[in-house]
């Protein structure tokens, strides 16, 4: 199982705590952050309590996620979710705005597929999903040194729209730590 806590060095990843609602909702609820994201428009302080509540809920076995702590505040999350018994990862990344372009969603992005492969010797590959006109996220996982694998017209439904979706992948021969 991968640990409830990772320290990142100027960041920390750690479990969701309730009393991050009013943080989450804060950057959740901006339009820019949420642009590409299939999330409630407009985002409520309900939702990110509902958010919150999942996030605590879910089989960390399975489906580990960590929020992004700089210096004590919960800036965004990563998860991972684990397929063919920890055999495939698919790993998610958000940060909120003010905290853009200074390298936290893939460092962070890092820190856990590492964590993944040292911790699961079985686990094969590491994906990851971006609408295709994210460009931001397709760099994250270009950093991550994944490829591009493939395009999904139409594979995604956020908020009544049908967009592409593209598919990034790495290998466990091709991880470097």
């Amino acid at each position: 199982m991968l640990p409830e806590m990772i320290d990142g060095g100027r960041f920390s990843l750690r479990p969701f705590r309730a009393d991050d609602a009013n943080v989450v909702y804060s950057y959740a609820s901006d339009e820019e952050f949420s642009r590409y994201l299939p999330i409630p428009k407009p985002y409520t302080l309900p939702d990110a309590r509902d958010f919150l509540a999942k996030q605590a809920a879910l089989d960390r076995e399975l489906n580990p996620s960590w929020a992004v702590d700089i210096g004590g505040v919960a800036c965004g999350g990563v998860n991972i979710r684990f397929f063919a018994e920890h055999q495939i990862g698919e790993i998610g990344y958000a940060v909120a705005r003010r905290w853009w372009g200074q390298g936290f969603a893939s460092e962070a992005a890092r820190l856990v597929i590492g964590a993944a492969f040292s911790s699961y010797a079985g686990l094969r590959r590491v994906r990851a999903k971006a609408d295709a006109r994210n460009v931001a996220s397709v760099r994250v996982m270009e950093k991550l040194g994944m490829r591009r694998e493939g395009l999904l017209r139409s594979d995604r439904l956020c908020r009544g729209e049908f967009t592409d979706e593209v598919v990034y992948g790495i290998l466990r021969s091709e991880w470097r730590a």
